[in-house]
């Protein structure tokens, strides 16, 4: 699916190389791209960070984050010499300009062709640190830069981000990261789309009846209190991840499969997003906040008990959405997503419009259900297509019917193939200069400028968070929200 837009990388350069993220994720990712030979063979890694370490400790650190996050019959010693073999580190700090300088510098010793840089920090250094390379002679051609979620926390922020960060890369070097577009289930819902002729004739107003999109997390704040309670679940997670789902799901069919074409596509749907505001906020959002329940029958606390003060932030979110175009009119798009729900998920269920006339009389018409789509991208990968068949039996009382599910499980269907973590495929892409499965700089504003909306909302009105006890689906109201379509969230 990737298209090779400049020449590979020789260098990758993380900042933050020793934070949370790159030991979860971007460590393992890169060990899993040499284990399979697919980095450029003479490609150089350097880290860099605060932490004052030499090559070596950096060297340790990878090494256990790899042992800790790659399962034992998935480890190999000679990969894992290959990926620190590559290594190299250097302490630096975008406001120390001495660092910065000292950085530069190894950056253009090593490298041989060229340069990714990896801004895996707080946004608020994205700025800085690039337009330092800039002045250090580091951010030429032949550089690009990947930037993690979140840019800013509005759209006033995203904009000063990005005027920040174009002072030193103009556009077509900055790939602004959305993890979940890396995922294969995200990728196949593309293939889906525009692969199968039996999808796209129906992707639209006068076949699909609704759409609903959830992110539901069990887990709690997890030691990011801080950050969480300024972000909330409409920041942190609608913003980016839900909204890329909408877009996909959305967007007309690109001319081709590449960075240009997919993102245009993507900022129609973003731009034709019917405005939620003070007007109609209470009637197109639900807030919410976790109090204390149970999670798979363990106790956990509220949400202001775990942050430890009186909060107004939420936790949970729910949206009736419009896209306002000739495709789209009239479905309401429902997106929810927030923390301490019952079960992990992610998926995107499509229902169609019921059949308009039923031949079967008696039991059987009480028996018909609309056909459905439902794309799981987490914890498992798989697509079902709800169906209605005849039930087994001789049917002396009339004919019965029962919905039943065309299942594909990728984990059944693909069993050779290994797992893989969203940064593997960004990672390869950006090395590769690929950006299609990357956030361009209108989209990021796009959508920070209807979710401001929504938020200014909230405060004109003075709607605030709504309880729910963990362990459930969110507050009471957010059911409503659907219902008064005549819908119901698929649990």
């Amino acid at each position: 699916m990737s298209v090779t837009l400049a020449t590979p990388a020789s260098l990758l350069t993380v900042f933050g190389a020793t934070g949370d993220l790159a030991r979860r994720m971007l460590l393992p990712s890169l060990y899993s791209l040499q284990a399979e030979r697919l980095l450029p063979e003479d490609m150089r890694i350097l880290g860099t960070a605060r932490s004052e370490l030499d090559r070596e400790g950096f060297a340790q650190l990878v090494a256990a984050s790899i042992q800790q996050r790659i399962p034992a019959h998935e480890r190999s010693e000679d990969a894992l010499r290959g990926l620190l073999e590559r290594l190299d580190y250097l302490p630096a700090s975008a406001d120390d300009d001495a660092s910065m300088a000292a950085l530069a510098a190894r950056v253009q010793a090593l490298r041989a062709g060229d340069v990714l840089y990896h801004m895996s920090t707080a946004p608020k250094f994205y700025g800085p640190a690039c337009q330092a390379l800039a002045a250090h002679g580091a951010a030429g051609p032949g550089t690009r830069v990947m930037l993690e979620k979140p840019i800013g926390k509005d759209l006033a922020s995203a904009i000063a981000i990005n005027d920040a960060v174009a002072r030193a890369f103009d556009e077509a070097r900055v790939y602004r990261v959305d993890h979940y577009l890396g995922k294969e289930g995200v990728q196949n819902l593309i293939a889906l789309r525009f692969g199968n002729a039996l999808f796209e004739p129906l992707w639209n107003a006068r076949h699909i009846e609704q759409v609903q999109i959830t992110v539901a997390e069990t887990v709690g704040v997890e030691g990011r209190g801080d950050y969480y309670d300024e972000a909330g679940a409409l920041r942190d997670m609608l913003q980016n991840h839900l909204l890329q789902l909408l877009c996909l799901v959305a967007m007309e069919p690109p001319a081709r499969f590449d960075p240009s074409a997919v993102r245009n596509e993507k900022i129609k749907v973003l731009r034709s997003l019917r405005p939620i505001d003070a007007g109609n906020v209470a009637t197109e959002s639900v807030a919410g906040q976790y109090t204390a329940g149970a999670i798979d029958g363990a106790a956990v606390p509220g949400y202001m008990d775990e942050l430890g003060r009186p909060s107004r932030t939420e936790t949970f979110v729910a949206l009736r959405a419009h896209v306002d175009n000739w495709r789209w009119s009239g479905v309401p798009f429902y997106l929810r997503t927030g923390k301490r729900l019952p079960a992990r998920s992610t998926e995107i269920y499509l229902q169609f419009r019921k059949v308009p006339y039923s031949i079967f009389g008696g039991a059987a018409a009480a028996d018909m259900r609309p056909n459905g789509l439902l794309i799981k991208l987490q914890p498992e990968e798989r697509i079902e297509l709800d169906l209605m068949s005849k039930t087994p039996g001789l049917d002396r009382q009339g004919l019965r019917l029962s919905q039943v599910a065309l299942d594909l499980d990728f984990h059944q269907e693909f069993s050779s193939a290994r797992r893989r973590i969203a940064y593997e495929r960004l990672y390869l892409d950006a090395i590769e200069g690929n950006g299609t499965l990357f956030v361009r700089r209108d989209e990021t504003e796009a959508a920070w400028q209807w979710v401001d909306a929504i938020a200014a909302g909230w405060r004109n009105t003075g709607m605030l968070p709504r309880p729910y006890p963990a362990g459930t689906w969110g507050p009471g109201t957010a059911i409503s929200l659907v219902d008064r379509s005549g819908h119901g969230w698929r649990e």
